[in-house]
């Protein structure tokens, strides 16, 4: 819906009218010198995703983590495509401290029904052995299951859990579908075309979920749903977990360091300065 702030549509034109913030780097390390600031969660990216084909030319996300690191401030980072893994080495390093959190999204194992949802993004084995590859680095991964769409992917929890505890993931969660805006009458349309053996069944169904409604804004009910059917996700969910993902959880993120180092930094340039003035 973002785009249509900008006068793009919700659909097509997301994809094919790329926005680009190229000075985020500069604008990051500027808010994060000033005094006063404080360490605070920060995601990358929950708006589009941060590690999209275009990041491949540009190596914006690159020159953000690097930003984070030198300053020593925790991120966030969810995505659903396997270029992450060019970025190994700084969040690695990055672990160590405890600075980083990755959220990688899986929403099926079948590459045919990955294709029909989320064309252009990396095949289910891609993303899964991207999740291998941070885990035995040390970076901490959780799995998103989302969106959850019923009689569409809600029948694959069980193994999604399963398979990615098996490739070392640290939690998994989920996501009921949600279709805020004009993503509605977008997805009314997709569903209508990919899956019209089923369209009515999958449309009616959500709406027992968001209190008769596509679009749920409620707070506490437009992330879990509420009715038999969500309530059947979730059992499902919790049960995978308690079979699957026993024993692990997220380490706490480390925000003791980016204060001492911006102070660190801030005193280099106060003390670059003063030399200045002597040359």
């Amino acid at each position: 819906n973002t785009h249509e702030y900008w006068g793009y549509s919700a659909g097509a034109e997301f994809e094919q009218n790329i926005l680009v913030k190229r000075n985020a780097p500069e604008l990051l390390r500027e808010a994060l010198m000033k005094k006063n600031q404080k360490a605070d969660s920060v995601m990358l990216s929950g708006n589009t995703d941060c590690y999209q084909p275009i990041e491949r030319k540009l190596g914006i996300t690159r020159k953000v983590l690097e930003v984070f690191y030198d300053l020593r401030h925790p991120v966030g980072i969810i995505t659903k495509n396997a270029l992450i893994q060019r970025d190994m080495d700084l969040l690695s390093e990055m672990a160590k401290l405890r600075l980083v959190k990755v959220t990688l999204s899986i929403t099926t194992l079948d590459d045919k029904l990955k294709r029909i949802m989320e064309p252009r993004t990396a095949a289910p084995k891609a993303i899964l052995s991207t999740l291998s590859r941070l885990a035995n680095a040390g970076i901490p991964v959780n799995v998103n299951t989302a969106p959850i769409i019923p009689a569409i992917n809600d029948e694959d929890i069980f193994d999604l859990v399963k398979t990615c505890a098996e490739h070392g993931a640290t939690s998994v969660s989920y996501i009921i579908v949600r279709l805020n805006g004009h993503n509605g009458n977008i997805f009314t349309d997709w569903v209508t075309k990919n899956f019209p053996d089923r369209a009515n069944k999958v449309l009616n169904q959500i709406k027992t979920m968001h209190g008769g409604k596509l679009n749920d804004i409620d707070f506490g009910r437009r992330m879990r749903g509420e009715g038999k059917f969500a309530e059947l996700i979730r059992y499902q969910y919790h049960l995978a977990c308690a079979k699957y993902l026993k024993g692990r959880q997220m380490p706490p993120t480390n925000y003791d360091l980016y204060e001492p180092r911006r102070n660190e930094l801030l005193q280099q340039q106060n003390d670059k300065g003063q030399l200045n003035l002597f040359a």
